[in-house]
């Protein structure tokens, strides 16, 4: 056990039930929640399913960052319900053009020692305040603003020991990226993070929150910086030094492994398509042609970032051939960047400047032309996650995006006699709250109305786990699927994230257009349930539970995979889909399409923690499954999902 960790610290005193024990499952309290548009329109229709009159949670705060483009009637209704269920339930609501909610969550609501669960898979972002923030799906969030505690799997906690000193044009960006490359996406698993030693004093908070951010691409549960002095220096220059407390791990802190990265020794490095842990040095790839570069995401979008790569930019053009946009994440970087000249410098050199808000990173806006080469200081590179299918998405620094767009080609920006600058935090951020709307008292908030725009459909209702299921294998992926391709985001889809008749015809879509049309026949014509085959690391990435939901909805019962990534996982559970793993992982190449699938006793199987029989009917073969689930997932699957299982917890007829 890592006793004296900082992790160890803040989930031993929010412990509900459990021992701290790597694998043993645990429930800890959740002070604070926050969503965003895309995960949070479903999670407060569940929300309101659970007859819950107000949250119960320290804070929870509603956040209109993700679909910006209102090319109808969709995402302004939506927004309005936000607007309204926030004022109904006690809810903080961010304003669209407020700012991206991790970095906007960061400078004004994150505190030291606390614990925040999100409706995104980067919510870990505030890890760099010291805090305890984990992704989840929605309804887990919807669960916890509920009151309920937060139940999963001990991580072991690693130490990430950073010694050593960064050098000239080397960032907080290539730590995270020196990570990925070294432990790949799936590294992280079943892990939490923490880092510590020497090389963390020269890191600021902002920065602190790119390397915690980036933690999701891992696959990490979570990660964490200590809160220290220059914890307290950023709270004071938000107006918000009464929020530090000091958090630090012990002398004698043990960790249930340590990673060590000597800081003096990395260079700038660039994740190459289509994965963020495709990581290699950016002078391996020079002279690749580049069409697009952005600046912006929760990643790399603060008043840090953004000054440095204006004033490396002072004087100098855009290459001719480049589009260059800067999206900065939240107002309070764009206020201050305004202020000290950084945005006429990007104006001056040719930049085009993109609303605060998540844009190109989820494929809403900004597109690369066709097989075009576009360089971003965002997380992730999923093929065709930027909105063009072919298109060649690299991941790098801020100031490895400015060398880029200058030289109109991959380039190490210490090639290009450029000055590096140093950033001073300043003393004093600028914060007005005119863009937030604060929870009204709860007597005028019980007279509030709920808005419902027509693009808002009643959630569709499951049934209980079957004591046996037949099924047929509808769909076989390979490895590392991403919710992405599971259920696609981007301007055209996400829209209908609060209709999942609507969303649901998308599953999958660019992996197999016949998807949708080959499971409704088996769902509705031939009364069998869909099974879908899949390799390592299914489900990565976003914390999007639409990718559980839709395929719920079109009669997905089960997925057999060779390993889960954690998030979509526990989505699969709290919407009643079973995730078996193979045992033996050769046993993947023992299915086919269209193959027809009977699971005997499953329930039985669950609750007598026994493997599961699969059998194959049409070949007559047998394959044996294992899961990864605690009792509670063995629970909430029986009940047909999480909502089921809250209902009948509370008595409410399923």
């Amino acid at each position: 056990m890592a006793k004296g960790t900082v992790a160890y610290k803040i989930l031993e005193s929010h412990l509900v039930s459990g021992r701290l024990v790597p694998g043993e499952e645990i429930a800890i309290k959740i002070d604070q929640t926050l969503t965003q548009d895309a995960t949070g329109t479903m999670a407060y229709l569940q929300f309101e399913a659970m007859g819950v009159d107000r949250v119960k949670t320290e804070l929870s705060v509603s956040y209109i960052d993700h679909n910006m483009l209102q090319t109808d009637y969709k995402n302004p209704d939506d927004h309005k319900y936000l607007m309204s269920v926030a004022k109904r339930y006690g809810i903080w609501l961010s304003k669209p053009g407020n700012g991206i909610c991790h970095q906007v969550h960061l400078e004004r609501f994150a505190k030291p020692g606390k614990t925040l669960l999100g409706s995104d898979s980067h919510t870990p972002t505030s890890g760099g305040m010291g805090m305890i923030a984990i992704g989840a799906g929605g309804l887990d969030v919807a669960s916890a603003m509920a009151g309920e505690p937060f139940y999963l799997k001990m991580p072991k906690i690693v130490g990430v020991h950073l010694i050593g000193k960064l050098p000239e044009w080397v960032t907080a960006k290539d730590i995270i990226l020196e990570l990925l490359r070294r432990l790949t996406v799936k590294g992280g698993v079943g892990k939490i993070f923490e880092y510590f030693g020497e090389g963390i004093k020269e890191l600021s908070v902002p920065e602190r929150a790119t390397i915690t951010n980036m933690g999701a691409e891992l696959g990490a549960t979570t990660s964490i910086f200590p809160s220290d002095e220059i914890t307290r220096a950023y709270l004071k220059a938000q107006g918000r030094e009464e929020d530090w407390i000091e958090l630090l791990p012990d002398p004698d802190a043990e960790y249930d492994e340590i990673i060590e990265i000597d800081l003096s020794k990395l260079e700038p490095l660039i994740a190459c398509p289509h994965s963020p842990d495709n990581v290699v040095p950016v002078r391996e790839v020079e002279g690749i042609k580049v069409d697009q570069v952005v600046i912006g995401s929760c990643t790399n979008s603060s008043f840090v970032d953004l000054t440095r790569a204006s004033k490396l930019l002072e004087g100098k053009k855009v290459h001719p051939e480049v589009i260059f946009a800067v999206a900065p994440g939240s107002k309070q970087a764009l206020e201050l960047i305004t202020q000290n000249g950084a945005l006429l410098n990007f104006l001056k050199a040719g930049a085009r400047i993109l609303e605060s808000a998540c844009g190109p990173c989820i494929g809403m806006g900004f597109a690369p032309p066709s097989g075009g080469v576009s360089v971003r200081s965002f997380n992730r590179n999923f093929e065709g996650r930027s909105g063009t299918p072919d298109a060649k998405v690299y991941l790098a620094s801020p100031e490895v995006c400015v060398a880029c767009a200058i030289a109109g080609e991959i380039v190490d920006p210490r090639k290009l006699g450029l000055k590096w600058i140093k950033v001073e935090m300043p003393e004093r951020f600028p914060y007005g709250d005119e863009a937030f709307i604060e929870p009204l008292p709860e007597e005028e908030a019980e007279r509030v109305e709920i808005y419902r725009g027509p693009n808002i459909k009643p959630l569709p209702e499951f049934d209980e786990l079957p004591e046996s299921i037949e099924g047929e294998v509808s769909l076989i992926v390979g490895d590392n699927i991403t919710t992405d391709h599971i259920m696609p985001a981007g301007a055209k889809i996400l829209p209908l994230r609060s209709n999942i008749y609507a969303i649901s015809e998308y599953v999958y879509h660019y992996v197999d257009p016949h998807f949708v049309s080959r499971a409704k026949e088996i769902r509705d014509n031939k009364k069998k349930a869909n099974i879908i085959i899949g390799g390592e690391n299914y489900g990565q990435g976003s914390s999007r539970e639409h990718a559980a939901l839709a395929p719920r909805f079109l009669g997905v019962r089960a997925v057999i995979a060779k390993s889960f990534a954690r998030i979509h996982h526990a989505n699969l559970v709290n919407f009643g889909i079973v995730p078996l793993e193979l045992k033996n992982k050769e046993d993947y190449s023992k299915f086919s399409l269209g193959d027809e699938i009977y699971i005997p006793n499953i329930t039985q199987s669950l609750k007598e923690g026994k493997e599961v029989v699969v059998i194959n009917k049409t070949t007559g073969e047998e394959v044996l499954c294992t899961y990864n689930l605690t009792q509670k997932q063995i629970s909430v699957l029986l009940k047909g999902g999480l909502l089921n299982w809250i209902k009948s917890k509370q008595g409410v007829k399923v």
